[in-house]
């Protein structure tokens, strides 16, 4: 299973893995002498690949002292490992199942980054664990957002809880979760919506559906979720500090990887925030939003 986990991964990062690893591949190879010219190419590969210029510095320096005690070229990759899985926060255990019933997660994200659709595979992965879902739609704003949505729930044998557009997005958020509740739904997921991350006036919504969701329910939400699109790379990252300072992100998602994007923006945005990344993805099939795994990832975009 693992393995196969791997070769999927692996393919549906083709694309970013060429970006990065084109040149990498070479820099590796068997015959190839550690000097400066090999470190050089290297720094600038890894600020190249959105990783970010401090986290690309830090690693450098590590590096170029382990340099003079290595033989090889592939001896130095691993020590590239090594330092990549640094950048992203110790794993708990995984914890599929909801610890409180409901779970609520509170979904975020700028629109366009593959929200809905993530939501939609999320709650679909739940589904066939036999649990029972509820998706809330509080991104009132736009009519085809709810539609969207309630494909989804559909797809995913869902409960489905709206009202009509231009509701207030925090009141359906707080009937999502009553509903939830006298339902004996284990999973809640709220979407909302995601318009320009500059607009403040968002971000005052984000904290009126948060603090909505708690009234229904103490303690909730339990996750808050924030989807990024891969391919925006560091834009990606002042997002995320936005929604973190904004509604306290617990989780990150990570789409299109399965494009253009660069896969340093992964371990940018792990070690800026210290935040778990709990779902990437790298294709368009449910299989393909993967529960991340930073050591089979690394290995995927480096092997």
């Amino acid at each position: 299973m693992q393995f196969n986990l791997f070769s999927k991964l692996k393919k549906g990062l083709s694309k970013t893995r060429d970006i990065l690893t084109t040149d990498i591949s070479e820099l590796f190879s068997k015959d190839k002498e550690i000097d400066d010219t090999l470190l050089e190419e290297l720094e600038e590969l890894l600020i190249t690949s959105d990783l970010g210029v401090e986290n690309s510095m830090n690693i450098m320096e590590t590096i170029t002292k382990a340099a003079k005690k290595l033989n090889t070229a592939n001896e130095l990759k691993l020590v590239l490992k090594q330092e990549l899985l640094k950048l992203f926060p110790l794993k708990k255990e995984p914890d599929e199942k909801p610890k409180s019933k409901p779970h609520v997660t509170m979904v975020v994200g700028v629109n366009g980054t593959g929200k809905t659709t993530t939501l939609g595979k999320i709650a679909m992965k739940h589904t066939l664990l036999k649990e029972k879902v509820l998706i809330g739609a509080s991104d009132t704003f736009r009519a085809a957002a709810i539609e969207q949505l309630k494909i989804w729930a559909d797809r995913a044998s869902a409960s489905f809880v709206k009202h009509k557009e231009g509701a207030d997005p925090a009141a359906v958020a707080f009937d999502a979760v009553e509903a939830a509740k006298a339902r004996g739904i284990d999973l809640v997921l709220i979407d909302t919506a995601g318009r320009l991350h500059t607009q403040k006036n968002l971000m005052e919504e984000l904290k009126k559906i948060k603090r909505s969701i708690g009234k229904s329910l103490e303690g909730a939400p339990h996750e808050v979720l924030m989807v990024l699109d891969a391919t925006t790379g560091q834009n990606a990252l002042s997002q995320a500090e936005l929604f973190h300072e904004a509604v306290n992100l617990t989780s990150i998602a990570i789409t299109k990887l399965d494009g253009t994007a660069k896969g340093g923006i992964v371990g940018a945005v792990a070690n800026k925030l210290n935040l778990p990344i709990k779902y990437i993805g790298v294709g368009e099939s449910i299989e393909d939003l993967q529960t991340f795994d930073a050591k089979l990832f690394i290995d995927a975009l480096l092997d």
